[in-house]
């Protein structure tokens, strides 16, 4: 049977966040998706227009319908918008078996809120405790442990401990937001020594939907059966050359996508003018 991964999130109109990330990245590394939206979004690369969430109920029922006819191998979270279709999702997942990747989102890459924020107090008490791995950049990190930003790796490393200690059974602390010519990534697992995970800072105003790429190229990895670390260093790779091959795209005039498709589509494609 073919590897299948599941990602629960909200859907970006223009394409380089979100639902649209997700699914264009699980094909791009060999895995057929499926999805339940928790919201629509209006927005493009220079910011979010308008937010509308999908009912719980609905929420619901699409991850109850293809949990029930479809082999689930992993699953992705992203945007969940309430505390209400947090719980929906929550209460979809109990008693699955099945690896579960959250991405806490937060903020888009324009700066607009994609989470209310009565909304974070469910996520850590609904949703964490039901994540294998959870993957927030540093802001989203400060803000689930109301502290301010990791500065440097130790900070990084205690900070990823201490949201273990809140139920997921792994962080990767995401060090984007970090400065330096270096960007690092850790690995904490609870019993297991951190792993780092670090590459050169790309130069490029491209990074829009890197968070949703990330987790959802481990999700895919996961889904094909890779243990969570080898799952984790495959879609770091990923995405590093999703990231050198951004600027290949020239998506919209804000904060561009990554290039999900870098290794299949042919780099002197271009649009032909008439």
């Amino acid at each position: 049977m073919h590897p299948v991964a599941l990602t629960i999130a909200g859907s970006d109109s223009g394409g380089g966040a979100g639902i649209q990330a997700d699914l264009k990245t699980f094909s791009a590394l060999g895995v057929f998706g499926t999805s339940a939206l928790t919201a629509i979004t209006a927005q493009n690369t220079r910011g979010v227009s308008g937010v509308e969430a999908i009912s719980p109920a609905m929420v619901r029922a699409q991850i109850d319908t293809v949990f029930d006819d479809i082999d689930i191998g992993a699953v992705k979270i992203g945007m969940l918008a309430t505390p209400d279709v947090i719980r929906a999702v929550a209460e979809a997942l109990a008693g699955r078996d099945v690896p579960v990747v959250l991405d806490p989102v937060m903020v888009a890459k324009s700066g607009d809120a994609l989470l209310a924020e009565d909304a974070i107090a469910a996520l850590v008490s609904e949703l964490l405790p039901c994540a294998d791995l959870i993957t927030p950049n540093l802001p989203e990190a400060a803000r689930l442990l109301t502290e301010p930003e990791a500065a440097s790796d130790t900070e990084m490393m205690a900070q990823g401990t201490a949201l273990c200690a809140l139920g997921p059974r792994a962080v990767l602390m995401k060090g984007g937001h970090g400065g330096g010519p270096v960007c690092t990534d850790i690995l904490i697992r609870v019993g297991s020594d951190p792993v780092s995970l670090s590459a050169p800072r790309i130069a490029t105003a491209n990074t829009h939907g890197t968070g949703c790429t990330l987790s959802a190229a481990i999700a895919a990895g996961l889904a094909r059966g890779l243990e969570l670390e080898a799952a984790v260093r495959e879609a770091h790779a990923y995405l590093q050359g999703a990231i050198a091959a951004a600027d290949r795209l020239g998506i919209g005039g804000g904060h561009g996508p990554v290039h999900h498709f870098h290794a299949l589509w042919p780099a002197e494609v271009r649009r032909e003018h008439a």
